[in-house]
């Protein structure tokens, strides 16, 4: 039986976290609630805070997971980063949005993350 598509997301989420954290990234957020969306995580890159879409597949039988982010899902990845930001008042800082994708059909049995980083237009 396949995991479900929320298993295989939350999980996704989870060792894009751990990928980011072993890159010297600092979570700041997971799954953070703003104007009814969710941003995957927030993390700090040294000064730069960083909106990461986490995209998860259990196999790329249907296309690899960074083809999912299409223009209306960039536009509202920026539109979430762009209100956290006005929330926590960090208008002076540098923003990026990054693109962390994970695939778990890797021939090891272990996940396979791939990373994008300024994957497209920050607020």
């Amino acid at each position: 039986m396949r995991p479900s598509r929320d298993t295989v997301g939350r999980r996704g989420e989870d060792e894009a976290a751990r990928y980011l954290r072993s890159i010297g990234y600092r979570i700041v957020a997971t799954r953070e609630r703003v104007l009814r969306g969710d941003i995957d995580i927030v993390a700090l890159d040294g000064r730069t805070v960083v909106f990461v879409e986490v995209r998860s597949r259990s196999d790329t039988s249907h296309g690899h997971p960074a083809e999912t982010v299409g223009w209306q899902k960039q536009r509202r990845v920026a539109q979430l980063a762009t209100a956290y930001i006005r929330r926590h008042r960090l208008e002076d800082c540098s923003v990026r949005i990054d693109v962390v994708t994970v695939t778990f059909d890797a021939a090891d049995g272990g996940p396979r993350v791939e990373h994008f980083q300024n994957a497209f237009e920050s607020p």
